[in-house]
């Protein structure tokens, strides 16, 4: 008699193990370009962040199965030589590291990434000069490229790249104008050739199921391991995270077409409506024939600087630049990079099992 009460749950426990094989399997073929290219478990892709993608999140993201990538930044070629010891001292799986096509020293840089034998070289902040390019395949370094648009991707292929990541306006930190919604219809259909990681507001894994499903070969989150326990940001800045709502993280803003302002999302601060005050005062110091254009320009640019290393590092949430996506409403605790990234793939194997009918909700 016991066994005949036991037998369906059996069974209903073993239809969901085969089921949750079959979405699991069903998940590693969807994003199997974006694994064979990164030689990871999971196509999951750390955004370089400055002053958080370091050493310490870096390896934990790449040791977690996903793919850690180092923020260059304004390093010079030795912090940058020293930075990828050290993560190579604390992980032995891949990693990449991001280099901002408008350094002065770029060449160098990716000569530094050749010697320590990084496999991966992202080149971010515009289009790479080909020079560039060329030195990191012929190095045997695979490049990665950003892709605001088609007609760039197309470009960037033509130019040797050999992955693309494109980011939404969604995501934190330096951003374009157009959503991760819309640049998904607008490039995966049509770049097939390489393989394309999303990137742009993305915080759950049946949200990544969704852009697999477009033709996407992985995606890269930055916000969400921003706030990891092994994130070296203040307590006070990943606090400020849990705090904060999607509308809470917004662009900054510019008060006059003649002094542009690059658009950077963070979480909305006094630092926020300082600026705001700080531009309008430049503004009439020119007008007054105080300030020339020029002049006026840098008084604008350089209101933040230091500004997000005040924030991540010395915690000041008030005056610095939080930058963060509009996914930091989803970000409801501090939690391991290995919970994240396991909860990242749970996600999507249900919402695979959901789709293909296996389980009922």
């Amino acid at each position: 008699m016991t066994d005949t009460l036991a037998s369906p749950n059996a069974d209903t426990g073993q239809q969901d193990y085969k089921a949750r094989q079959a979405a699991r399997q069903e998940l590693d073929r969807l994003w199997a370009s974006g694994t064979e290219f990164l030689g990871t478990e999971y196509a999951i892709l750390g955004g370089a962040m400055s002053w958080v993608s370091e050493r310490n999140l870096v390896s934990a993201i790449s040791n977690a199965g996903g793919f850690g990538v180092i923020a260059c930044g304004a390093m010079t070629p030795a912090l940058l030589e020293a930075e990828i010891a050290a993560t190579q001292a604390l992980t032995k799986k891949p990693f990449g590291v991001n280099l901002i096509t408008m350094h002065p020293q770029l060449d160098e840089l990716v000569q530094v990434c050749l010697r320590a034998h990084v496999g991966h070289i992202v080149l971010a902040g515009g289009i790479p000069p080909s020079s560039a390019v060329r030195a990191a395949k012929d190095g045997g370094a695979s490049v990665i490229g950003f892709a605001p648009a088609l007609v760039l991707a197309k470009r960037l292929i033509r130019m040797g790249v050999d992955a693309l990541v494109i980011e939404g306006a969604e995501a934190g930190g330096h951003v374009g104008p157009v959503s991760l919604t819309v640049l998904a219809q607008e490039i995966l259909p049509h770049i097939t050739a390489v393989p394309v990681f999303v990137a742009g507001g993305i915080a759950r894994g049946d949200a990544i199921t969704g852009f697999l499903e477009q033709g996407a070969a992985g995606a890269q989150l930055g916000t969400r391991f921003a706030a990891a326990a092994e994130s070296i940001a203040h307590p006070r800045f990943k606090e400020a995270f849990i705090r904060a709502n999607a509308r809470d993280a917004l662009t900054s803003v510019q008060l006059d077409p003649r002094f542009p302002v690059i658009p950077v999302r963070g979480l909305v601060n006094d630092g926020s409506q300082r600026f705001l005050t700080h531009q309008a005062e430049t503004l009439r110091r020119f007008q007054a024939g105080e300030l020339s254009k020029d002049e006026a320009q840098l008084e604008i640019e350089h209101f933040w600087a230091g500004s997000l290393r005040r924030a991540v590092i010395d915690g000041d949430v008030e005056t610095g630049s939080v930058m963060a996506g509009q996914s930091v409403g989803m970000v409801r605790s501090v939690q391991s990079v290995e919970d994240i990234i396991s909860e990242l793939v749970e996600q999507a194997v249900e919402a695979l099992m959901r789709r293909s009918g296996r389980r009922e909700h």
